[in-house]
């Protein structure tokens, strides 16, 4: 069993002291997203493959669990530092409670029908922010062959994956990543259309490609995979994730401090820049440091005929679903009114009752739509947090508010961001962990 990368955290709590500039640096964790799925793919070859930059959270906790379970050989060489080998597999079915914990868990369904003709995946779990199809994962795995029987749990074998011509319905980051894994290993040409190209599926494919995999396309909406005999091992760096980078440019801009953030990739924030900037955030990049200037008045800046403007998300390189929930923190410290416009998630929104009761001026329209008018003084208050991005979205509203607020269920920002609470005191925030 490889050694926990985070400590339990059960029953824990954030208690933060408001109203305090945050100033410093601070360096970008591995991204979350595109370790999940390299995790996955490292069980693509009987060779040993050793992760650096792998982020300290819980979800990648669970993934390592779940891989441990089938039987793989996991261990935890250093900070950051994972070896997988998967020479062989014990079994072919995942872990029901451990899936329930983590969204990922549907990612380990490709190379175990690649590898070893069958897999078992019940029902994955993952943040509650509405229904999350898949479908897209189904289809795929058809097209290349698989053979599916789903009920409460997906059951699919196959003899051997078959290059296909793939339209993913919808540009699902997950199942283009299940589909370019299966690929990989299918006899012959497999494309696929309407693909994912976030920064961590391109990662993915990258480290694939380094492994022996032969894909074309990366970064674009349709992939071409060549499919081999077999991949080999090696040393992969987890890319940074780009939405933490994005979550302290929001918190550094709130609490009019002034943060240096390390290790970024600026070509990964190009969405994120155009919705930043309509909320007025001050941020330049150089190299691959993004600062955040201090003091900041921010500004919503309005559509032309001085028309309310929206942020809105959509597939790569539009702006992020994962950060709607943090752009509708900052818009309750900006002068001017915006709509955020959530079009994935039909839940993700529903935490602004939370902003609310800190004095926030919010309107849910619908689950998808959001009006915030600013800027308004936030007190501090004592909240759930009901997902990992609404989370970071209550820490960021409680450390520019007055006074004392506590966030509990942080076993779920504890997911998606590591060592928050250590990493932010080192920027002047008053953040402790307590039971209860």
């Amino acid at each position: 069993m490889p050694e926990t990368l985070v400590a339990d955290a059960v029953m824990e709590s954030f208690v933060i002291e408001g109203g305090r500039p945050l100033r410093g640096a601070i360096r970008a964790a591995g991204n979350k997203n595109a370790a999940l799925p390299i995790i996955a793919a490292a069980l693509l070859t009987d060779e040993p493959v050793t992760l650096t930059n792998v982020p300290a959270i819980r979800d990648v906790d669970t993934m390592l669990e779940l891989v441990v379970d089938l039987g793989v050989n996991v261990e935890h060489v250093g900070d950051g530092c994972v070896r997988i080998h998967a020479e062989d597999v014990r079994k072919h079915e995942l872990d029901a409670e451990l899936c329930t914990r983590i969204r990922a868990s549907i990612l380990l369904a490709s190379p175990l029908l690649a590898r070893w003709g069958e897999a078992i995946v019940p029902p994955p779990g993952g943040d509650v922010i509405g229904r999350r199809r898949l479908d897209t994962h189904i289809h795929a795995f058809s097209r290349l062959g698989a053979e599916i029987h789903a009920n409460r749990r997906l059951h699919m074998k196959a003899k051997g994956l078959v290059g296909a011509h793939i339209f993913l319905d919808e540009a699902s980051v997950t199942g283009t990543e299940n589909a370019v894994m299966a690929a990989a290993l299918a006899e012959g040409e497999t494309t696929i259309v309407n693909a994912a190209c976030e920064p961590h599926v391109q990662d993915l494919c990258h480290f694939l490609a380094s492994l022996g995999g032969r894909i074309e396309g990366i970064g674009s909406n349709v992939l071409t995979v060549r499919g081999v005999d077999r991949l080999g091992g090696g040393e992969w760096r987890i890319c940074p994730d780009h939405i933490e980078v994005a979550s302290f440019v929001g918190l550094g801009a709130v609490t009019e401090g002034e943060i240096v953030i390390e290790d970024a990739v600026p070509e990964h924030l190009l969405g994120v820049w155009h919705g930043f900037e309509r909320l007025g955030i001050r941020w330049e990049s150089e190299g691959t440091t993004v600062r955040v200037a201090g003091g900041q008045e921010l500004l919503i800046q309005d559509d032309l005929g001085a028309q309310i403007p929206k942020v809105e998300d959509g597939p790569w390189p539009a702006f992020p679903a994962d950060l709607t929930s943090i752009a509708l923190a900052v818009a309750t410290q900006a002068r001017g009114t915006v709509l955020i416009f959530e079009k994935m998630f039909e839940n993700r929104l529903f935490f602004v009752d939370k902003l609310v009761t800190m004095g926030a001026r919010i309107i849910l329209c619908d689950p998808h739509r959001a009006v915030v008018n600013g800027p308004t003084r936030l007190y501090g208050e004592r909240m759930e947090s009901p997902d990992i991005r609404a989370g970071m979205a209550m820490l960021i509203a409680s450390l520019c508010a007055e006074g004392r607020s506590t966030i509990g269920n942080i076993g779920q920002i504890d997911r998606g961001y590591e060592r928050i609470d250590e990493r932010l005191r080192a920027l002047g925030a008053s953040i402790e962990r307590v039971e209860g």
